[in-house]
């Protein structure tokens, strides 16, 4: 029976819609449109009868208000831990008009119409109420019908006030929320009081005029030369860079190249070493060809002395008429032998 009753429970669940689903595919819409009247009964709740969960149709109305100037991640998740306090709950959001945030606060960098734009699209937001009071009165939280009110814990004093949300506290309405350390507006709104010349110097380089910058003549003149500056210094680092860029390229090939050279080198002085070193292809071929010229001049089959003739070839006849200078004839006679012995060689020749 109670399983059957469960089913039934979330079957219907699944089948009304809540509230706030409505904000994740449209912007929140202002509390004082017709549209934003709750129409369900409103009975006083408990925190602990909240955290129980309620009917779908009766979600527990959470109110949460701000300044929220220059919308950040803090207020993001301020406002995220108001809507998940419950299971079921409906987020009112006040947001408080530029006269009454100047009056008690300061000046503010967004205007108010901004701010309640900046609100509507928050993801976590149900509804939004523009011109919300600084001290939140019986009469406001009944109009809305405000269950519980979201704020961090830190006493807020301001309007003559040591804690503006003392009553909340005391009703039993009051549900504190954690702060997000190292994000305010306070804190964006000091970078750029600090950076004030660097924020100056780049709208004046988009095309801002100085009038709309509060920026006078001569530190307008300062900034254009700055910014003209700036580029040439840009300039002369992509210069750098690009020059480090090719020196680290010419490095990186002439490293390459001294390795392919000792490579190279190497295999010239091994090739070198191989033909013409002490056991290389060159010696071993120049012996065999001083072999071969040796077999050429003094073959083996030749004999060892040259054969001998019974004259010797250098010895060649004097011709008759040739006479021995160093003892020429003494006589008649002596001359008329010699030739008739040199007749008779002759014929023995023949």
């Amino acid at each position: 029976m109670v399983g059957s009753q469960k089913r039934g429970a979330e079957e219907e669940a699944q089948e009304t819609p809540r509230f706030q689903q409505k904000t994740l595919t449209a912007p929140a819409p202002f509390a004082d449109e017709t549209s934003c009247q709750c129409q369900a009964p409103h009975e006083k709740l408990t925190i602990a009868q909240a955290r129980l969960g309620t009917p779908v149709d009766r979600p527990v109305r959470v109110y949460a208000d701000g300044i929220f100037d220059l919308f950040h991640s803090g207020h993001a998740r301020a406002l995220m831990q108001a809507k998940t306090l419950f299971p079921n709950s409906y987020l009112l959001v006040g947001v408080c008009s530029d006269d009454l945030t100047h009056k008690f606060k300061g000046f503010t960098v967004m205007n108010e119409t901004e701010r309640y734009e900046a609100l509507r699209h928050c993801r976590y937001v149900d509804e939004v109420i523009r011109d919300a009071p600084w001290t939140l009165t019986p009469e406001f939280l009944e109009k809305h019908k405000i269950d519980f009110v979201a704020h961090d814990d830190i006493p807020y004093s301001s309007a003559g006030s040591d804690d503006v949300y003392k009553h909340i506290k005391e009703a039993g309405m009051f549900v504190p929320t954690q702060r997000t350390e190292g994000i305010s507006t306070s804190d964006i709104i000091t970078r750029i009081v600090r950076d004030y010349d660097v924020y100056a110097r780049r709208n004046l380089q988009r095309g801002y005029t100085a009038k709309e910058l509060n920026v006078s003549f001569i530190n307008e003149k300062k900034y254009r030369f700055q910014n003209q500056v700036d580029k040439m210094k840009e300039k002369v680092k992509n210069v750098e860079e690009k020059s480090k860029e090719f020196v680290y390229k010419v490095e990186e090939k002439s490293h390459d190249l001294i390795q392919k050279w000792e490579e190279k080198s190497r295999e010239f002085i091994g090739n070198f070493l191989e033909l013409f070193g002490p056991d290389g292809a060159w010696k071993q071929m120049f012996q065999e060809r001083s072999g071969r010229m040796l077999q050429a001049f003094s073959p083996r089959q030749s004999p060892n002395s040259s054969p001998t003739r019974g004259r010797s070839p250098s010895r060649s006849p004097s011709p008759p008429w040739v006479f021995n200078k160093a003892s020429p004839p003494s006589s008649p006679k002596a001359a008329s032998a010699s030739l008739s012995s040199m007749s008779e060689g002759d014929e023995d020749e023949k």
